[in-house]
C-alpha cells in the first residue's frame, strides 16, 4: 500500500514529492522575502539621514539655503518613492493575479445600480487599469451587461483610487491625507457613477458599441501557485516601474524644486484657503496635465509642505489622475461628446465639492 500511495501522487496527478518540492519552495521563497523585506525596511529608515549627510557634509551645502533645501528633498523622495513604489507594485501585483479584467466583467454583469456603483468602485481599487485599457474595458462591460452607471464608477475609480497613490500618500503625508484621499475618491466614484445612470444616457453611446449584444464572458481560470503569483509581482515591477520611473523622477524635481525656491508666503497666497478661486484654478490646471499618481504625490508633497491648502491640493491631484486628457481622447473611441462632457462636469463637481469642503473644515 505504501508502494502505491507513493506512486499515485496527491490524487491530483502530481506525485508526492513534486508536492514536497513545491511547498519547500514556498517556504524558502517566503523566508528569502522577509530577508529582503527587513533590509529594504533598516534601508528605508536610514535615506534621511544619508540625504542630510549628503546635502550638508558631503557637498557643503547651507542648511535652509534654497539649493541646500532643494537637493536634500530630492535625495531623500528619489530613493524614498521609488522603493515604495517598488514594494507596492510587487505586493499587489500578486493580489491582482486573482482579478483579472474577464472576472471583474464577469462579477459585475447584471449587477444593479446603487449596490452596484459600490462594488464597482471597490474593485477598481486592486483591479489593473491604465487609460489604454479604457476602451476594451468599456467595451467588455457593455457587452457583459454592465449598467453604464455602473461602468463609470469602475472607470473614475480605477486610475485614481489606486493602490499606488494611497499607499503613497501614507507613506509620504500620513495616513490621514490617504484616508482622506481614499475615501473621498471611493465616494466621487460611487456617485458619479450612480448620477450619470440616473441620466439614462446610454444614447450617448457611440452607435457601434450600442449593436453589441450581451453575452456570456467566456473565462478562462488559471491554476496559479504561489510561484506563479510571486512571478506576477516581479513582472509588475518591471513593467510599471519600468515604465513611470522617469515621470517619478520629474515630479520629485519638480517638487525638490517647490520645496527649495517657492516661498510659503507666495504659495499660501496662491494655493491657501483664503484664496477660494485657488480650488477650480487647481483643477482646470490639472486636467491638461498627464501623469501618474506616482509622479504627481511628491509634487503634492512639496506644495502641502509650502503652506497649500489640503483642499486644493487634493482637488489638483484627483484632476490629474481622474480627468486627465489623454483618458478623454481614448474614451471618445466609445462615447460621443455630449456623454464625455457629462462625464467631466460630473466627476469635476465632485472634485471641487471635495476642495472646498477640506479647505473648509480642515
Amino acid at each position: 500500500m505504501e508502494t502505491l500511495k507513493s506512486c499515485a501522487g496527491d490524487g491530483d496527478g502530481l506525485p508526492v514529492s513534486s508536492v514536497a518540492g513545491k511547498k519547500k519552495i514556498t517556504v524558502q521563497q517566503l523566508g528569502f522575502g522577509l530577508l529582503v523585506l527587513a533590509v529594504w525596511y533598516i534601508v528605508y529608515k536610514q535615506l534621511l539621514p544619508f540625504s542630510h549627510f549628503f546635502s550638508y557634509t558631503l557637498l557643503g551645502l547651507d542648511r535652509g539655503s534654497h539649493l541646500g533645501e532643494a537637493i536634500q528633498f530630492f535625495v531623500y523622495d528619489s530613493p524614498k518613492v521609488m522603493m515604495l513604489l517598488t514594494l507596492i507594485v510587487f505586493i499587489v501585483g500578486m493580489i491582482r493575479s486573482f482579478f483579472t479584467q474577464e472576472r471583474t466583467r464577469k462579477f459585475l454583469a447584471g449587477k444593479r445600480e446603487t449596490g452596484g456603483n459600490v462594488m464597482a468602485a471597490l474593485l477598481g481599487i486592486v483591479t489593473p487599469f491604465c487609460s489604454c485599457s479604457a476602451v476594451p474595458l468599456f467595451l467588455g462591460f457593455v457587452q457583459a451587461g454592465v449598467p453604464l452607471g455602473v461602468t463609470f464608477s469602475f472607470l473614475i475609480a480605477a486610475p485614481m483610487v489606486n493602490e499606488i497613490a494611497v499607499v503613497l500618500l501614507y507613506g509620504l503625508l500620513g495616513w490621514k491625507v490617504a484616508a482622506i484621499y481614499l475615501t473621498t475618491g471611493l465616494l466621487i466614484a460611487m456617485v458619479a457613477g450612480w448620477f450619470i445612470g440616473r441620466l439614462k444616457l446610454e444614447h450617448l453611446i457611440e452607435d457601434w458599441v450600442q449593436e453589441l449584444r450581451a453575452g456570456e464572458a467566456v473565462v478562462i481560470e488559471e491554476d496559479l501557485g504561489w510561484s506563479d503569483r510571486i512571478d506576477h509581482g516581479k513582472e509588475a515591477v518591471r513593467d510599471i516601474v519600468g515604465k513611470v520611473w522617469i515621470y517619478v523622477l520629474a515630479g520629485i524635481g519638480v517638487g525638490a524644486l517647490i520645496h527649495g525656491y517657492v516661498p510659503e508666503a507666495f504659495m499660501a497666497s496662491v494655493m491657501g484657503k483664503d484664496a477660494w478661486w485657488s480650488v477650480p484654478v487647481a483643477v482646470v490646471v490639472g486636467i491638461p496635465m498627464y501623469s501618474n499618481a506616482a509622479g504627481i504625490v511628491p509634487v503634492v508633497e512639496a506644495l502641502l509642505g509650502k503652506g497649500a491648502a489640503l483642499g486644493t491640493v487634493l482637488a489638483f491631484m484627483m484632476s490629474v489622475i481622474a480627468l486627465s486628457l489623454p483618458e478623454m481622447v481614448i474614451l471618445r473611441k466609445v462615447l460621443k461628446p455630449g456623454l464625455i462632457a457629462v462625464f467631466i462636469a460630473v466627476v469635476g463637481c465632485g472634485i471641487l465639492f471635495t476642495g472646498f469642503l477640506f479647505n473648509l473644515i480642515i
